[in-house]
């Protein structure tokens, strides 16, 4: 599953607001009535379920960022504190990785990185440049790499004790989102007001003693092929 992120270096997103909003779009996808039995998506969906799991997510902007919304999917956007960019994310139909449509294959892969968001990005961001001009201006920008979605209904931390890029921590916070959703620990009615809520999902970063410590319902475990080496607990979801 290709899952595309708008990647804006003047009025960028904070990263854990571009997880948030990927994890929403794949299980927006999932959940469609397109992926449903006798759905457009269905036989896709379900040949990638079958196989190795693998999500990969890829920056485009300006013009690119538009020829990606005519390819299937789901995108959902996701505003951030005050100051910063809209998050936007696409989740698109499973398919293979060669040949890919073309509006994809122009976008990149690797060194996908969004600001952390508790201090300000470097220029030419906007936000950098508006505190530059008038100091005054910094007042209207919240500081802080914390989620603000304190009203969803799922969870997802993010383990400690490794490092990623903003493109990897996405594909990781939606593998956990969708394990979520297809949880059968999850209660029928949470699962509809979590579908009414258009998926939110809160990302947290919790730290080492009680990340080795606590036991979630749900544990994503990288096989190692990418970024990270050999088999590493990356996520968790609880509810």
């Amino acid at each position: 599953m290709q899952i595309a992120v708008h990647y804006d270096k003047v009025h960028p997103p904070r990263r854990i607001d571009v997880a948030e909003a990927s994890a929403r779009a794949v299980v927006a996808l999932l959940a469609a009535p397109e992926a449903a039995p006798g759905g457009a998506w269905h036989e896709a969906v379900e040949y990638w379920r079958d196989g190795r799991i693998r999500k990969l997510v890829r920056r485009a902007r300006g013009r690119r960022w538009e020829e990606i919304q005519e390819l299937p999917g789901v995108t959902v956007a996701q505003a951030g504190p005050a100051g910063w960019g809209s998050a936007e994310a696409r989740a698109l139909v499973p398919g293979p990785v060669r040949p890919l449509p073309p509006a994809l294959a122009k976008t990149q892969v690797e060194g996908t990185h969004f600001p952390h968001g508790d201090e300000l990005p470097p220029p030419p961001a906007a936000i950098t440049a508006a505190v530059a001009k008038a100091p005054d201006a910094g007042r209207g920008i919240t500081l802080t790499s914390a989620s603000v979605s304190e009203q969803a209904l799922v969870t997802v931390e993010v383990t400690p004790l490794e490092e990623m890029t903003s493109g990897k921590l996405c594909a990781q916070v939606a593998h956990a989102a969708q394990l979520a959703w297809e949880s059968p620990r999850l209660p029928a009615d949470l699962r509809r007001r979590w579908a009414a809520q258009g998926f939110r999902v809160r990302v947290a970063f919790p730290s080492a003693q009680p990340w080795r410590t606590q036991k979630r319902p749900v544990s994503v475990v990288d096989a190692g092929f990418t970024e990270l080496d050999g088999p590493t607990e990356t996520t968790r979801a609880f509810w």
